[in-house]
């Protein structure tokens, strides 16, 4: 049963006193920047100069520089960047400026789990991972509230990593609502497997399935696309709220009926074997060398699925579709 911790048990006095680096001011980077800016911490921006977050950083307040220059500057550095740039950006401008006693931070433990990066002994290693988007990370704290967040310590050379993220994690809203304590690797694997196995890979991959199978029967794409795509807020928006009972009340009695009897046929035991599989590759570094490879190798096989998958009927008819709704209500 993993600990969970409350404001409660947060001291924000443990980054009071210290300037935090936020590495890329893009989705979780503006919302962790701006809601440690109100939580009265002082933050400094690492971005691109020129750039468009560069200018949206200066618009909003905050002192940036280059990576180096900040990590010069910081007691805490969050890298907040994507996972393929990280290592690369580390070895040239932050690892150079590190010192004894610094605290190097993470919202996602891909890099140090799998070796990419490898800090040197005498700094505090932290992760501290909101569990939603950075806009909702932002919204949530500007409403008086938070999103809960995980925090996990690699490495604890001062004795207060710990202390360190939780007063972080309470800095950018994530107390409020709850602290889950973890590890690198548990957060890592589970996260990897999450994103492939259901949230992305098999979710996006079962609403496919079912829209191709109706078309293929002759039914009307806009009518497939409803059924097995559009809805599926509608059943996640009632689990996000109440689980799978909650969705089972609102739903109608055929509906769950045929949620009890049709599930496993679809999610079957080769399914099951298949995501256990999966997860191997995951623990044993398979899938991260795998993507560590295919960005050194200019990534030629991720862009041309990536551009079958933007070219799929689902995508061209849910294009349309969409257009039938105002989204800014």
């Amino acid at each position: 049963m993993a600990q969970i911790y409350y404001q409660k048990d947060c001291d924000l006095s443990h980054i009071k006193n210290k300037t935090i680096a936020i590495v890329g001011y893009g989705s979780q980077g503006h919302a962790h920047a701006l809601n440690l800016k109100d939580s009265g911490i002082k933050v400094i921006i690492s971005e691109l100069p020129g750039g468009n977050a560069w200018k949206a950083a200066e618009a909003a307040g905050f002192e940036v520089a280059v990576a180096a220059d900040a990590a010069k500057k910081a007691d805490l550095i969050m890298i907040l960047i994507n996972d393929e740039f990280q290592a690369d950006l580390y070895r040239e401008s932050i690892a150079p400026n590190l010192e004894a006693g610094n605290t190097l931070a993470f919202a996602h433990g891909f890099n140090i789990n799998f070796g990419q990066i490898v800090p040197p002994a005498d700094v505090d290693v932290i992760m501290v991972a909101p569990k939603g988007p950075g806009h909702t990370v932002r919204y949530e704290y500007e409403a008086g509230k938070g999103v809960p967040c995980l925090v996990a310590v690699y490495q604890d050379p001062s004795g207060n990593a710990l202390k360190t993220a939780l007063a972080y994690a309470d800095g950018i809203g994530g107390a409020r609502a709850g602290v889950l304590h973890t590890t690198f690797r548990e957060e890592t694997e589970t996260d990897l497997f999450g994103e492939q196995a259901v949230l992305c890979g098999g979710v996006t991959e079962l609403m496919k399935a079912g829209f191709e199978t109706l078309v293929e029967a002759g039914y009307a794409p806009e009518i497939a696309y409803f059924e097995c795509i559009h809805e599926m807020k509608l059943i996640v928006d009632m689990i996000y709220r109440g689980g799978f009972s909650g969705m089972r009340h609102s739903v109608s009695d055929t509906a769950e009926y045929g949620d009890y009897e049709i599930g496993k046929r679809i999610i079957t035991e080769k399914t099951r074997k298949e995501m256990k599989k999966v997860l191997r590759e995951i623990q044993d570094g398979t899938f991260a060398r795998n993507w560590i490879m295919e960005n050194k190798s200019g990534r030629a096989h991720y862009k041309a699925i990536k551009r079958l998958e933007a070219e799929a009927q689902h995508e061209k008819v849910g294009e349309e579709l969409r257009k039938m709704y105002n989204w800014e209500n």
